[in-house]
């Protein structure tokens, strides 16, 4: 390994702790795998070229060896991000320490510039008031790890900073001895799934990332704002500014699994979690809470509640907080219980709580006690984080949002009518489709007829509205409260979903206007669907029914930006191009309105599909499109990388904080020059768009990538396409991106790029100087380059070289290869000169000291995936040879940590 690239002092315990680990996989590989796989992995090691290496090396490994080999590189590059994780967070530490912490990102840092603005308490309060910020979980199948899997990579970052903690030769042989069973334990781990993973398996997952980080770093969050906001401005609250949300169990689009069945266990696996950890915390605050009578003063409140507790024994008589807790604790359980969680209590079960502010009533009754009677110690303690906890999570732990296809929502009202007797909706032009709608959505008559037989896409999406307001009703009402429009187009989108609204009871006409239960969000994904974001919504709120139904929620209108299918459709520069001139028109068009806005950036982990530093692409939205609300998902490999643990999950909720308030408060960031922009995204677009509509060019993807074999990975629930593979707009934005990743061309987030500044700067030799200056001084221009730039650094031109051989038509794939690979160099080059440096990510030294380390061990996987690849093709019902690939691609994806 190549240990020489850690040659700063502050690397040095780095270096200790991969070489600590690679002399124990070392030794696991000496005892378990064959002589030649340990000769490979080291000759592998040093090595310039290992995909090629690999390619010599294969012919002469039996199959068995071939997987161990597989599976000890995808070892080597796990516990290299794993160290590199733990650094991270040691100097973090250090930092601290140091008081050099107040970092970008920081809320301490947020505080400092208010500060240096001198916004004054009452100005920030406000803004607090009216902000609303969630991180959303989604299940998209780009985390190819599995939960057996991450649990050991847990195991692995829990023992490794002990290492520096051993004073004697016994610690440290203990030590080693325990990373010795976990590496051994994920050495005979499989690593790919078996089986096709379900719906409530994805739910499971997204539920179990609660207990594992977000029930400690929401409290521990909220507990750092307070402290740094009213160390500054003594006075201010904290609202719930922050919730997590989720679409695990309620998004439909292109998801035949998901039911109303499947909504109605997404909750009750949400509320199981909520529930246990309310159960606990409180069983742990009654052993915290032995507060004597004789000894403090307790409010009345409190007495009251003593009284009717049903903890009888003589020994509590003097303890009215405990008392008053086990009374609190069987109200829960019965409310539990009645939500489907079986859970016990030693002290009976009481009556169920009605709402979450009745719960909350109660433990603010304690609360407020200890705070007036001497106790504020412990009124800041476990009570203060179990109060947060359950404001923000309620009975339902995380809502969870309602998504389909418009074209779903367009047949079930086409067949309401049809069956009502009612025009054909579907031949209907746009203006006579709004026309009717809004009749129907103004008339108090029904069009569902219990007495008709409807087909199943009715029954199954009526159904899933009418499970959904059930919850509500249970729940809370903020269980559910968004119906996102996914490839909406027309005015007419936004009516469909509202007549459904109104059929299944959750919009309902009171003193004869329009009373939504839910937001209607309309999703514009594609380019062509963002320019139109715009005329579509100026149509909507110029209607007065409309803007009458928006009122009814809180006068916010929430837009959902697709970043995938826009980046897909157009390629990186003009998505992130239409994304912000859709941002700008929409600011306008909602302050000419005076509709408050809330936009839903629908960002995946890769910077082809929109991600990237959230601090960073919050703070460079257009001036007014944040203002205190955003939505933002988080997808696949990032929830485990952002919130996998505590520490993580703080830090990252901070910062996505951090930039909201920033971006609301603090002076706007200049907008982009226009023309500049608008031609660079021109040009880019016509490159990306002549490559990709090439003649041939869907065949030479699909035979130079491992899209079919990422297909039949068993990541998620949901279909790799629509409908075939066979047509890139019918491909799904996330396997596009995943199988351009694993032929290390990351294409989608660069491609056009250098054709379009040759173009501009060909006949003006000033537009270099002004796309240097740019880079500089905007940060919408310098997010998008330093994006690409991490991209590009990733890229391997000489490994997609191999990818490339794999086309079935060796001289038509090798011109096209030969038109991207001069598109890279133009790209590269055209990005080094804009920033003015010699060598990709000069100023990104812990990205670039990572990937060092790693890229041996992925060129070998990437090597190995070719080959396997190819001998695939001659033995395509081979499921050995398949497994491998398999096995190849989560060694990839977990080793570059961006899959889709």
């Amino acid at each position: 390994m190549q240990l020489h690239l850690l040659n700063n002092q502050k690397d040095a315990a780095l270096a200790a702790d991969a070489e600590f680990m690679t002399n124990s996989l070392y030794k696991l590989l000496a005892n378990h795998a064959d002589e030649i796989v340990l000769n490979s992995l080291k000759l592998l090691a040093q090595a310039q070229d290992s995909s090629t290496v690999v390619t010599e090396l294969l012919p002469s490994l039996s199959d068995e060896q071939t997987e161990n080999l597989i599976t000890a590189v995808g070892m080597f590059a796990q516990i290299l991000n794993i160290a590199e994780d733990v650094h991270h967070e040691r100097r973090r530490i250090a930092h601290e320490h140091e008081g050099s912490l107040k970092t970008e990102g920081s809320i301490a840092e947020t505080v400092k510039k208010f500060q240096q603005h001198e916004l004054n308490q009452s100005h920030i309060q406000a803004a607090l008031n009216r902000t609303q910020i969630c991180a959303v979980l989604t299940a998209h199948p780009t985390e190819v790890q599995r939960q057996a899997t991450l649990i050991s990579h847990r195991k692995i970052r829990a023992l490794l900073p002990r290492r520096e903690l051993c004073r004697t030769a016994d610690e440290l042989a203990e030590l080693q001895r325990e990373m010795d069973i976990v590496l051994l334990t994920l050495w005979q781990t499989s690593e790919t799934r078996h089986f096709k993973i379900s719906v409530n398996s994805e739910i499971t997952n997204g539920v179990n990332i609660f207990p594992m980080s977000f029930f400690q770093a929401l409290p521990k969050f909220y507990r750092n704002m307070e402290k740094e906001f009213q160390a500054a401005y003594p006075h201010i609250y904290i609202p719930d500014i922050l919730k997590i949300g989720g679409w695990i169990g309620g998004d439909r689009d292109g998801n035949p699994f998901v039911s109303a069945e499947t909504l109605r266990a997404a909750f009750t696996r949400h509320a199981d979690a909520a529930f246990r950890h309310y159960h606990h915390e409180l069983e742990t605050l009654y052993q915290e809470l032995p507060l004597s009578m004789r000894r403090v003063k307790i409010s009345d409140g409190v007495m009251v509640l003593s009284a009717k507790s049903p903890d009888t024994d003589v020994a509590r008589q003097e303890e009215p907080y405990r008392r008053a807790i086990a009374y609190i604790l069987s109200r829960m359980v019965a409310k539990a219980r009645q939500l489907g969680v079986e859970l016990a209590c030693k002290y009976g079960v009481g009556q169920p709580y009605e709402t979450i502010s009745e719960f909350l009533h109660d433990l603010t009754v304690l609360q407020t006690s200890l705070a007036e009677n001497g106790s504020a110690v412990l009124a800041n303690g476990r009570i203060a984080d179990i109060i947060r906890t359950v404001s923000v999570c309620g009975f339902h732990l995380m809502p969870l949002d309602l998504r389909q296809h418009a074209e779903k929502h367009e047949n079930v009202v086409a067949e309401l009518f049809e069956h009502a007797g009612l025009e054909d909706y579907c031949r209907l032009p746009e203006a006579e489709k709004q026309a009717v709608l809004l009749r129907e959505l103004r008339s108090p008559r029904p069009l569902f007829n219990p007495f008709i037989q409807y087909s199943d896409l009715t029954n199954y999406e009526l159904n899933i509205f009418r499970e959904a307001h059930l919850i509500k009703q249970q729940f809370g009402e903020h269980a559910i409260s968004q119906s996102i429009i996914s490839n909406c187009e027309q005015p007419s989108d936004l009516l469909a979903l509202a007549l459904i609204l109104k059929e299944t009871g959750l919009l309902t006409v009171q003193n004869g206007k329009p009373v939504s239960r839910m937001n209607i969000v309309p999703l514009f994904e594609t380019i062509e669907a963002l320019a139109n974001a715009c005329p579509i919504m100026e149509v909507m709120f110029s209607n007065e029914w409309y803007r009458e139904l928006v009122a009814s929620r809180d006068n916010i209108q929430e837009i959902m930006l697709g970043y995938s299918d826009s980046n897909k459709d157009g390629g990186y520069i003009s998505s992130t191009w239409g994304l912000y001139q859709a941002e700008i028109g929409l600011v306008d068009l909602f302050n000419k309105h005076n509709v408050n806005m809330r936009l839903f950036h629908g960002r995946g982990g890769s910077v082809g599909r929109g991600g990237g530093p959230s601090y960073q692409a919050i703070v460079a939205q257009p001036a007014g499109s944040v203002a205190g609300q955003i939505r933002i998902t988080e997808q696949g490999e990032v929830i485990t990388a952002k919130y996998g643990d505590p520490s993580n999950a703080t830090r990252n909720l901070e910062t996505l904080v951090s930039a909201t308030l920033e971006a609301t408060l603090l002076p706007a960031v200049q907008d982009p020059d226009v023309d500049l922009m608008n031609a660079l995204s021109a040009s880019s677009f016509k490159h990306y768009r002549a490559l990709i509509t090439r003649e041939g060019f869907i065949d030479y993807f699909l035979q130079t990538s491992p899209i079919e074999q990422i297909a039949s990975l068993n990541l998620g629930s949901r279909p790799a396409s629509r409908k075939t593979l066979a047509r890139i707009q019918d491909l799904r934005a996330i396997p596009w991106v995943f199988s351009w990743t694993q032929n290390r061309l990351m294409l989608p987030a660069w491609y056009g790029f250098g054709s379009a500044v040759n173009e501009l700067c060909e006949n003006d030799a000033a537009s270099l100087k002004a796309l240097q200056q740019h880079a500089q001084d905007n940060p919408f221009f310098r997010t998008m380059l330093s994006n690409m730039e991490q991209v590009m650094a990733k890229t391997d031109i000489t490994l997609a070289a191999h990818y490339a051989a794999l086309s079935e038509d060796p001289q038509h794939g090798s011109a096209i290869f030969a038109q991207i690979k001069a598109e890279y160099q133009r790209s590269r080059q055209a990005l080094l000169d804009i920033l003015q440096t010699e060598e990709l990510l000069m100023d990104n030294r812990p990205l670039a000291r990572s990937l060092a380390l790693r890229i041996p061990y992925l060129n070998a996987l990437g090597g190995l995936q070719v080959a396997l690849l190819r001998k695939l093709r001659k033995e395509p019902d081979n499921q050995h040879i398949l497994q491998m690939v398999h096995q190849t691609i989560n060694g990839v994806a977990q080793g570059l940590r961006n899959t889709g």
